[in-house]
């Protein structure tokens, strides 16, 4: 399958993508699609929808090459660690992992606008550079079904959730500082409103279940972690009873250095 367009996305690496769509309405993308492919009269008609599913390609999967190429080798597991499960495994099929047997992912975005070859989007959960499929207009009275059912431990949404964000004394010069620098290509308007998406990322522990699971004798070190946002490196802290403290925004010297942090 060739892709009809990629996505331009806030989130520049994996680490602070939301596990799941609508989380952060903030969150913002643009579906740049191939004109080879997807010429302008395609989209007519979806700016009446306000919202549309995506089927798009888990491209940054760590075992995606041999996967594809060298499916024997690939080794591939049955069950999964669940981040609201403290870890606990449940069958691959049975979560919303990106790591399948064919990592091909489904999301539902807010339709905000569209521009000739563009569809721009909120309150996605796609990294940027996602390639995408397809995408078709989401339906409610076909697409939302009156009472589905789910586990008990879905419906545990507060289980990820932190107790406060707050921002350091020097935040707001920083910002100032790095904006000048990314504004004329941001999806965002201004620096407080890039404030204010970097508030709801963090609303949510999106630390991986090996950082927040470090043994008792290091919790109470001052761990810094960090977040790339629009190709900005937001470096925060967060205390054992889940405040978050963003210190700094800065540009990241090499993006690698963060994508598995």
């Amino acid at each position: 399958m060739r892709p009809i367009g990629t996505i331009r996305s806030c989130f520049s690496t994996r680490n602070g993508t939301p596990r799941q769509p609508l989380l952060v309405s903030l969150a913002r993308a643009c579906l740049v699609c191939d004109p080879a492919l997807v010429p302008p009269a395609s989209l007519e008609g979806l700016e009446e929808y306000s919202h549309c599913w995506i089927v798009y390609v888990f491209h940054l999967n760590t075992d995606i090459e041999k996967l594809w190429r060298k499916p024997s080798q690939s080794k591939l597991k049955a069950k999964v660690r669940v981040p609201r499960l403290n870890g606990e495994r449940k069958g691959v099929f049975a979560t919303r992992s990106p790591h399948r047997p064919c990592p091909i992912g489904l999301t539902v975005a807010k339709v905000e606008e569209i521009q000739k070859d563009k569809v721009r989007l909120s309150g996605v959960d796609l990294v940027d550079g996602t390639p995408v499929l397809d995408i078709k207009p989401y339906l409610p009275y076909s697409d939302s079904i009156q009472g589905a059912s789910v586990p008990n431990w879905v419906k545990e949404d507060c289980l990820l959730a932190v107790a406060s964000v707050t921002f350091s004394d020097t935040f707001s010069s920083s910002i100032t500082s790095c904006w000048k620098l990314i504004e004329k290509k941001s999806l965002y308007s201004s620096a407080e409103e890039f404030r204010s998406l970097i508030t709801q990322v963090l609303s949510w522990d999106i630390r991986s279940m090996s950082q927040r699971n470090k043994p008792q004798d290091t919790l109470n070190a001052e761990i810094v972690y960090h977040l790339v946002l629009e190709g900005l490196d937001v470096s925060y802290m967060i205390d054992n009873e889940s405040n978050i403290l963003v210190q700094d925004v800065s540009l990241p010297k090499n993006l690698q250095d963060f994508a598995g942090r």
